[in-house]
């Protein structure tokens, strides 16, 4: 293969150029996979897995996502020459292996990870020289090459931190048709690349793409890709990852649009699968830096690839929970996950989620009652695992607690924070012995305001709700329970723990509502000044009382400390705690102003 994704390219096939023809025709394969992060050798049997089945549907041209070969975002791994060198040689061997399986008349392009050779090391640019890229495949060899030019830098994105930017197009002629290429940032930037791509006048774009997923942003992608259809006045062809890495869900939403922007295929969502579509694009409509055929294909009859209806909103959010929590246990090779449930909304929709990402069997609910336990919370505990089917059982932990305070004399918050912190070190304990995930059911209100006891109810390997708001928590568990009875199935979460006014249960008669007030406007709170950014004044403005936004506010900065040590868990929204949003821990802005 090619020394570097920014290398001089050269033409295969030498050819002159030819003069615009009448539309061509192009069966294109969209391989919209969920290639394991690290997992080079079996994200290449991936690979060639899909190829077989693009070949078997009569494909001209199969393309994947993103470093698919590598898995996506790599992060530093990126910085480590093995893991660099470990990928280029993984394409190299991909090309002889589709050749000896009798596909290397077939035009594949795949992402990948590469490097500059010889770029000397500098401060204030990434180690070797790594490049994020794609590589065109065809008989037995890399034919081409090109690095991402537009290295996104916001957001959960470091890839200034990890990738140098390429700083040339590539279009390339198959079968007549004039492809030119653009790796995901690349078509979301109005100047650099795009420009120049309208410029060379293309038959047709290419776009392979890592792009997590966010609540409605598939919309702003489809309305992206159509507006850069009509600038360059051809059909563009996008196809994206799917499944979960860590925090991030990629949702797959593929799609290919013609001239016009209007929608031609679009794959479903969260699911994996190979969009076959036969694109009309105009032949020998640029000069090719490479040239794999010439020839423009006989007329045949076209295949009709359908468009997958988008989901609704809720559908759509429950998508990316499942998924990411399925994925980090699959591909973090857990057997099984465990929690405790407490009878209260939270907990009963994380476990609703978990037997939808992995089934009953492996979920192991954990009832942990105190003295200040109701008999209603134990009671709906039960309902849950009655209605899902999980494993369960009942840990009585006041004995422990009692244990502590007879030694220790804690009173007060110290009394109350024992009790989650003794259920922590038990669901800790019992993963250890039995060898489960421990999931923590935190949501983004709670770690919001600092509402949650760290190394007690924090504890945990992976959080699936951390970012949804409390509200959005009802909202879901209403849905979800909606769904199972259209699907004649039974609701799997207890009307009660919907209805029931949230309590922590850690002293007599507690409320959320004591010390948080209603959730639904501590939610529209929280949004402005989390999500928006905007300042106490702001807030208050927009018609919110001034006691209640300062004490929120305070609340909020003061728990950052306790953010930082809370589990990984799925992002569904544009500002997620964590990379998202990345603020010092200690910080006298606060105190002086907002």
């Amino acid at each position: 293969m090619s020394a570097s994704a920014d290398a001089d390219q050269r033409p295969i096939v030498p050819s002159p150029p030819i003069s615009p023809a009448s539309p061509a025709q192009l069966r294109l394969a969209l391989a919209q996979v969920n290639p394991t992060l690290g997992a080079i050798d079996d994200n290449c049997e991936l690979i060639l897995k899909y190829v077989k089945h693009g070949a078997q549907g009569g494909a001209h041209l199969i393309v994947f996502p993103e470093m698919v070969v590598t898995g996506y975002p790599v992060e530093d791994l990126a910085l480590r020459s093995a893991f660099r060198l470990a990928s280029r040689n993984a394409v190299a061997q991909l090309a002889t292996q589709l050749s000896l399986s009798g596909l290397g008349e077939i035009v594949v392009v795949v992402g990948y990870l590469d490097q500059i050779d010889g770029a000397l090391d500098r401060l204030g640019t990434p180690v070797g020289a790594p490049q994020n890229a794609l590589a065109v495949i065809y008989r037995n060899q890399v034919v081409a090459t090109y690095a991402k030019r537009h290295l996104p830098n916001y957001g959960v994105f470091d890839e200034f931190r990890n990738f140098i930017p390429g700083s040339k197009s590539l279009v390339v002629r198959v079968h007549g048709v004039d492809l030119a290429f653009a790796i995901c940032e690349d078509i979301w930037q109005d100047g650099g690349l795009m420009p120049e791509i309208a410029a060379r006048t293309p038959g047709a774009l290419i776009v392979i793409n890592g792009s997590p997923y966010e609540k409605e942003k598939d919309d702003v992608r489809l309305n992206l890709i159509s507006r850069r259809a009509s600038e360059i006045g051809a059909p563009v062809a996008y196809v994206n990852l799917v499944g979960g890495q860590d925090e991030l869900v990629f949702d797959g939403d593929s799609v290919v649009v013609n001239q016009r922007g209007e929608t031609m295929a679009r794959a479903p969502q969260f699911a994996e699968g190979l969009m076959l579509v036969d694109m009309q694009a105009k032949s020998h409509s640029a000069t090719p830096d490479i040239v794999i055929s010439e020839e423009i294909l006989a007329p045949y009859s076209p295949n009709s690839a359908g468009i997958s209806p988008a989901l609704e909103r809720e559908a759509e959010i429950w998508g990316a929970l499942v998924t990411g929590l399925r994925d980090y246990v699959e591909k973090g090779r857990f057997n099984s996950v465990i929690l405790g449930v407490s009878g209260g909304i939270d907990s009963a929709l994380v476990t609703a989620i978990a037997v939808d990402a992995i089934g009953a069997d492996r979920v192991h609910g954990v009832a942990l009652p105190s003295k200040y336990s109701s008999d209603h919370s134990l009671g709906d505990a039960e309902e849950l695992a009655k209605n899902t089917g999980i494993q369960f059982r009942v840990v009585p932990i006041q004995t422990m607690v009692d244990s502590y305070l007879d030694l220790l004399h804690f009173t007060g918050v110290a009394e109350e924070n024992l009790q989650a912190r003794v259920r922590g070190t038990t669901l800790m304990g019992i993963s250890n012995q039995e060898g489960h995930l421990v999931l923590a059911t935190g949501n983004k209100s709670e770690l919001a305001v600092g509402y949650s006891t760290i190394y007690g109810d924090a504890v945990g390997g992976y959080a699936p709700i951390k970012d949804l708001w409390k509200s959005l928590v009802w909202e879901l568990a209403r849905w979800r329970n909606k769904v199972a009875i259209a699907n004649g199935q039974t609701p799997p979460i207890p009307i009660r723990s919907i209805e029931k006014e949230p309590s922590a249960e850690l002293r007599p008669d507690q409320k959320d509502t004591d010390s948080l007030g209603d959730y639904l406007t501590l939610d529209l709170i929280l949004n402005r000044y989390v999500t928006q950014d905007q300042s106490v004044q702001e807030i208050i403005t927009a018609g919110f009382d001034p006691a209640v936004v300062n004490r929120v506010v305070g609340l909020v900065d003061a728990a950052e400390y306790k953010r930082r040590q809370y589990p990984p868990g799925t992002k569904i929204s544009t500002r997620a705690f964590g990379k998202d949003r990345r603020l010092p821990i200690i910080s006298a802005w606060g105190r002086q102003a907002k």
